[in-house]
């Protein structure tokens, strides 16, 4: 699975709610206890570690609070041979 971590620009946010719904990993919620600049509870990260990079969060803010960011796949290309260890390289 991929992963990822979002960036909250936790001033900008009015509180709406709505990546809190469409997030798959249920890792965003608005704070309880912390206000912004504006006055408003703050949508904040529960659980990074569970982050896909899936960028739902992203699309629906109404506000552009998030910036996302991917961990790019290792990829192998089909039909190269892979790495014996202790073979010399080629």
């Amino acid at each position: 699975m991929a992963k990822g971590f979002v960036v909250i620009d936790v001033d900008r946010c009015k509180g709406c709610g709505l990546c809190t719904y469409v997030c798959p990993s249920n890792i965003l919620a608005l704070s309880r206890d912390a206000f912004n600049a504006k006055g408003y509870h703050p949508v904040v990260v529960t659980d990074a570690e569970k982050c896909i990079g899936c960028a739902s969060c992203a699309r629906i803010c109404p506000d552009v609070v998030f910036t996302v960011y991917r961990q790019k796949r290792q990829t192998r290309r089909v039909g190269a041979p892979a790495a014996v260890a202790g073979a010399p390289a080629a």
